[in-house]
């Protein structure tokens, strides 16, 4: 009797981990359905405020005004709905520490999120997209948390499946959730099994809806990566020049909020302030605006005529007006903004050098966003989506001397 007992145990055990499992590829799967909504609607308004608009009526400093305005729209919207969405790194904290994400605003926090990357803003949808996902997850664990004891894993899980979609890397959306600072916590393999099952479901329909209704994040992709003895000399010197923008990163976020301090109450004044320096930013040097990862083919196309100067100052009025946009209303994520810095100034350390253009570009880009992520294992994995295998040594060089380069500053 107890062996008959103890055998239906283990089967309805059973049962439900592939149950579990079955939700776990449903919840990618519908992670990846909003992913691909909302980057359909982020493209349609750029298309429109951006490029049939321009060409239907001709304005004197339309990118000015547009983007003034749109300062004026979010931040009404702001003061009536609140600040939203939140830093991509304290939204997976408040996951780790709490198991869960507030599921109370999420239409609120979804027109907050989109508004500013139809406005031009020089951020990217990561943030806004894991709040998103992260709170609907949370709510899916809620109505069957009585069901799956394992239901309160589903918010991480979602994390992972969002993060490995709109970065189209698997494995940077396992490990960045979990490599932090202190140290790295493998979660077990029945756990590592969920992660996997819903990114696949997510990145799955995601390359579905776009091959059936069209669309994609347009990224770059460079070419195979071939050294010789004088590109290994410039492996430091170029290396100091991404620690260089890496600190100018951290120095401008700095100086940004304390800047606009006498006004961190008055969150309409922040947003028309921060649109009008975007606007202003983008008329002078139309790459700082946006996220980045469309004009990223543009500035590999056109990177020698562009010049050094031009190349060099795009970045790092980039680094800065993505950092005005962050922390004055125009929220969102910095790693599109940061990694296409990375790749234009590694474009004009080409043009000084005379080196292989590739390597410049892999070499600073990995060490910029390595000491600004501190995550080195997630920068080399981040940066394959547009980097060959073969710079895979080089990255990991790169990505070690930025985080422990971060450690001093």
């Amino acid at each position: 009797m107890m062996n008959l007992v103890k055998g239906e145990f283990m089967n309805i055990k059973v049962k439900n981990r592939i149950l579990f499992m079955l939700y776990s590829v449903i919840i990618g799967a519908v992670t990846g359905l909003i992913i691909w909504g909302f980057l359909k609607i982020m493209n349609i308004g750029i298309e429109f405020l951006w490029h049939t608009l321009p060409n239907m009526v001709e304005i004197p400093f339309y990118t000015i005004i547009v983007c003034t305005l749109g300062g004026v729209i979010i931040g009404i919207w702001k003061r009536i709905n609140g600040d939203y969405p939140e830093d991509l790194n304290e939204i997976i904290k408040k996951v780790k520490k709490d198991g869960r994400y507030s599921y109370n605003n999420i239409g609120k926090l979804s027109v907050s999120a989109i508004l500013p990357l139809i406005f031009g803003g020089s951020v990217g949808p990561e943030a806004g997209l894991t709040g998103i996902i992260s709170g609907l997850c949370t709510w899916v664990g809620d109505k069957f948390k009585y069901i799956f004891k394992e239901m309160k894993e589903l918010t991480q899980v979602g994390i992972s499946a969002t993060l490995s979609t709109i970065f189209n890397s698997p494995m940077f959306g396992f490990v960045a959730p979990i490599e932090s600072e202190e140290e790295t916590n493998i979660p077990r393999t029945s756990k590592i099994i969920l992660y996997f099952l819903a990114m696949f479901g997510a990145f799955g329909t995601f390359v579905l809806l776009n091959h059936i209704f069209g669309g994609s994040m347009g990224m770059a992709s460079f070419k195979d990566l071939r050294l010789s003895a004088k590109e290994w000399l410039w492996l430091i010197p170029l290396n100091l020049v991404g620690i260089i923008a890496g600190i100018f990163y951290f120095l401008s976020e700095k100086l940004v909020i304390k800047l606009s301090n006498p006004i961190k109450n008055d969150i309409l004044i922040k947003c028309i302030i921060s649109g009008l320096l975007l606007g202003t930013a983008g008329t002078i040097l139309p790459y700082t605006m946006f996220s980045g990862e469309h004009q990223m083919t543009e500035v590999m196309e056109k990177w020698q005529s562009m010049g050094i100067i031009v190349l060099i100052v795009t970045a790092f009025v980039k680094i800065f007006i993505t950092n005005v946009c962050i922390n004055m209303g125009f929220k969102g994520g910095h790693f599109f903004p940061c990694i296409f810095s990375g790749i234009s100034l590694g474009y004009a350390l080409a043009i000084l050098t005379e080196l292989n253009p590739v390597f410049c570009v892999v070499v600073i880009t990995t060490s910029l966003m390595s000491f600004i992520m501190n995550k080195p294992l997630a920068t080399v994995l981040l940066l394959m989506i547009i980097f060959p295998t073969s710079a895979i040594p080089v990255m990991l060089i790169a990505a070690t001397i930025g985080s422990v380069a971060r450690t001093f500053d």
